[in-house]
């Protein structure tokens, strides 16, 4: 444990500094947590499609927890890189050591979670199958892309920023559009025939791909990460805009409208880019980094400007802890689904037989929505405690 805090699983050591903006981006962080949680938990049974994964094209609330972690990373990375910006001198060896090696660490776990625990059974231990573990991941490509983004900030300056973020999303749009899969026919936007799929398979080996995508691509695949990447230096740019401020005067509003701008742009773009999570295509980037800005003048309205921040400590306390949370309930999840309550034909796993003892009473699709807010609550009293007793984990 220690006094600081990773603002997602991605941040790099921000300041320890309280401000009002920080408490306002721990709330946004604590929302995603809650966010993450209510659609891991309610997706492992029927549940509502909102709460659901699009299928393919399209995006529901379930598809925005993941590009928000990348936004929040990116604002973070703003207040934890403003001593570079005023001093580049600062620029050290070291501070590249550091960086990578945190982004190591990530990625790391995310391995971790892939294999060590994919599999576990109290009834029937597997400790690590290294010929089927899968590389990429959440964390996985939540630690690349900061990376890049990290390279980019500390390297370009403001206008080559933004020219390699509008770079990266026109080139991957153009790619995908234009360049098929050579080993598959089936459309330059389907599953396998789009070109990340192709290029993923080309690097990783198949056994160690998502068997989602027919162990012939990932849905946190490497090519895929590049667009990922424009959602934190778009979060970047949204911090160092904040930082930069002056006054509050309008900053709720021009976050607002920058973010109906960019949900009005990305939907545009989606209209022949279509908008896809699982190949992350740029309308997507686009789309959910306008809700994003969406969501962020809202908190910063509420905390910054009306000052109900002690109102919304449950979700500031969700958010000073979001690594911990996050691989503490991605952990719950396989040990709830992976051991069985009983032996035989008929065994069903601890989630099933909890699910339907606690909230069988509300129907399929309401028990396990209310499985996933008591799984909420239980962490949010878990994040409370830390928050109370100053226990932050940080990597």
């Amino acid at each position: 444990m220690t006094s600081n805090t990773s603002a997602t699983p991605s941040e790099n050591s921000p300041s320890t500094a309280k401000t009002p903006r920080s408490i306002s981006l721990d709330v946004l962080k604590g929302m995603t947590i809650v966010g993450m949680i209510l659609v891991n938990m309610a997706s492992l049974s029927d549940t509502y499609p909102w709460l659901d994964h699009a299928k393919w094209h399209g995006l529901t609330f379930a598809d925005l927890v993941f590009p928000f972690f990348l936004y929040i990373g990116g604002v973070a990375i703003s207040y934890s890189y403003s001593k570079y910006r005023k001093n580049p001198a600062l620029i050290t060896r070291a501070v590249y050591v550091d960086i990578l090696r945190r982004n190591l660490i990530l990625f790391g776990l995310g391995l971790v979670l892939n294999g060590l625990f994919w599999n576990y059974s109290f009834m029937e231990p597997k400790i690590l199958d290294l010929g089927h573990l899968r590389i990429m991941g959440v964390l996985q490509r939540i630690g690349i892309a900061s990376f890049l983004a990290s390279i980019v900030v500390l390297n370009l300056p403001e206008k080559g920023q933004w020219i390699f973020t509008g770079g990266i999303l026109i080139g991957y749009w153009l790619i995908l559009a234009f360049i098929p899969a050579p080993d598959n026919a089936d459309g330059v936007f389907t599953q396998l025939g789009n070109f990340g799929s192709y290029f993923d398979r080309l690097i990783i080996p198949k056994e160690h791909l998502h068997k989602s995508f027919k162990y012939m691509g990932d849905p946190e695949g490497l090519f895929s990460t590049i667009p990922a990447t424009a959602n934190v230096l778009f979060g970047y740019f949204t911090g160092k805009w904040l930082k930069d401020r002056t006054g509050a005067a309008r900053t709720s509003i021009n976050l607002l409208l920058c973010g109906l701008a960019a949900i009005f742009i990305g939907s545009i773009w989606g209209g022949f880019f279509p908008i896809n999570k699982k190949i992350w295509t740029s309308s997507y980037t686009v789309l959910t980094t306008g809700w994003g800005l969406v969501t962020l003048a809202a908190c910063h309205e509420l905390v910054d400007i009306r000052g109900y921040g002690k109102l919304l400590i449950p979700l500031e306390a969700m958010g000073k802890n979001p690594l911990f949370i996050f691989i503490g309930s991605i952990l719950q999840i396989k040990l709830l689904m992976m051991n069985k309550i009983t032996v035989g034909d008929k065994a069903v796993s601890i989630y099933e037989w909890s699910k339907q003892g606690l909230f069988g009473w509300a129907g399929a699709l309401n028990s396990g929505v209310l499985y996933a807010i008591a799984t909420i609550c239980l962490w949010m009293a878990i994040a409370y405690i830390m928050y109370r007793k100053d226990w932050l984990v940080k990597i």
